[in-house]
């Protein structure tokens, strides 16, 4: 049985949210503010977290931030009342896996929910190879490990599979479109500029200078390119 926790503090949306997922058979947890949810999604008991940004105590970035911090790699979709793009880039810096603007129908939220869950248990099989090292970069794509050095780099879900799907394609020039399609799934729109938003945040975490990347290029108007070691 999937489980997910809402943390969301308006009492209709919360209220409502459970009802449509306990419906449709999942098992439900929630927290009303930002230091319960925190510490209830610490815990290795979901499957997806809700996060509403707008929260009491602690917002939703702050929450998302601290989760990451402590190595909880649970996929996130942020809800959001604003549609402002800053927002979901920040979101998505922090390392959620997407984002949902209310008001939102179930069905969206459904087909996101199930679209996230799938693209974290049905990997796709595109190698073999599991461990790869380029640089003073090593990453352990079965046990989710990724070190620089002597140095842990967290990673998210996501980060990771974008990670493997730039390798497994090293050397090639790879559209937006093909990263889409094969990273998040046929069934989820993600603008052009997640993609790169994703990008960048994996190269904050992997190059020794971001701004002029090593590892990971841009090819205008194309796409991007791992240059293999």
């Amino acid at each position: 049985m999937t489980r997910i926790l809402i943390i969301e503090d308006e009492k209709a949306i919360r209220m409502a949210l459970e009802d449509d997922f306990i419906a449709e058979g999942y098992r439900v947890d929630s927290a009303t503010t930002g230091t319960v949810g925190l510490q209830k999604g610490s815990e290795p008991d979901y499957d997806i977290i809700l996060l509403d940004i707008m929260l009491p105590e602690m917002d939703g970035f702050e929450v998302l931030k601290e989760l990451r911090k402590r190595n909880v790699r649970t996929p996130v979709i942020m809800l959001t009342a604003k549609s402002l793009e800053i927002d979901k880039i920040l979101g998505l810096e922090f390392g959620a896996d997407d984002y949902v603007t209310k008001p939102f129908s179930p069905r969206e939220l459904q087909s996101r929910i199930k679209a996230v869950l799938r693209r974290v248990n049905e990997k796709p099989e595109m190698s073999s190879e599991t461990q790869f090292s380029f640089g003073n970069i090593s990453v352990d794509f079965q046990k989710c490990e990724c070190f620089k050095g002597d140095e842990n780099i967290l990673l998210t879900t996501l980060e990771f599979d974008l990670l493997k799907f730039l390798i497994n394609h090293k050397g090639q020039v790879v559209n937006r479109d093909l990263i889409v399609h094969d990273v998040w799934g046929s069934e989820v729109f993600v603008a052009p500029r997640t993609v790169d938003t994703h990008i960048l945040n994996l190269r904050k975490k992997i190059e020794d200078n971001p701004s002029q990347p090593k590892w990971i290029i841009g090819i205008r108007g194309r796409g991007y390119k791992f240059l293999s070691p």
